[in-house]
């Protein structure tokens, strides 16, 4: 599959997004709707920019009992999307509803992901708030491994971890990679982080950029910066 970045379009209401996805002239990035777009605006604003022709990933991260998920994610199949997640701490259970509920009747699905542990969360947040016993690398990769049996097709993960993921899961199981940040961009809120350039390296499949390009001055020279750099081009 080929490689590709994700904007994350964390806008409070239509008019922003759409203000800022009419400066891509004649370009159709690939979008992340996460839980503040979606839950301002509701499933119309995913249909109305797939309308526009962009693919999407949808961002809600769902963890619940399985058939409660299962049933959610029968409704978010029928809105055409390409990509979605849950949160691998769900269990196997879960996550196996989750893929039954997302296949539609004729086989076809949108890609499924598992979070495996947040880029905000570092080692020490991970033991002492979450009282996750083990290292945060053997953690994610507990998790990938029981997002793979369960036949997801990937997680999201950092970078940092992505090349241990491929590993453990094979180079066909997809790293989709938040924690992306140019050289000189702020941190803000993430801590396992790293540039385009190192995130490629080290085996992600996509990365999922918000703010260094959202919140820059040019955002389409930064988005094809980014771009360029993840690519190699």
């Amino acid at each position: 599959m080929a490689k590709d970045l994700i904007i994350a379009c964390d806008f409070s209401d239509r008019e922003a997004v759409f203000r800022f996805l009419d400066s891509f002239s004649g370009k159709k990035p690939f979008v992340k709707i996460g839980m503040e777009l979606f839950y301002a605006e509701g499933p119309r604003i995913v249909r109305e920019i797939k309308a526009r022709g962009h693919k999407i990933f949808l961002d809600l991260k769902l963890h619940d009992i399985p058939n409660t998920v299962k049933k959610a994610m029968k409704v978010l199949s029928a809105l055409d999307i390409d990509m979605c997640n849950l949160h691998a701490a769900g269990t196997s259970a879960m996550m196996a509803a989750a893929l039954e509920g997302l296949t539609r009747p004729d086989g076809t699905r949108p890609l499924l992901i598992a979070v495996t542990q947040l880029t905000s969360t570092g080692e020490a947040r991970m033991r002492n708030e979450l009282l996750i016993g083990t290292g945060l690398e053997e953690t994610v990769m507990h998790y990938a491994l029981n997002a793979k049996s369960a036949g997801l097709d990937g997680v999201v993960c950092s970078p940092l971890e992505a090349g241990a993921v491929k590993a453990r899961c094979g180079a066909a199981f997809l790293t989709v990679t938040p924690g992306v940040r140019f050289k000189d961009s702020e941190a803000d809120d993430q801590v396992r982080i790293t540039t385009p350039e190192q995130a490629r390296a080290l085996g992600s499949d996509y990365i999922v950029v918000g703010r260094p390009i959202t919140a820059a001055d040019d955002p389409v020279s930064a988005y094809t910066r980014c771009l360029k750099e993840f690519l190699g081009d």
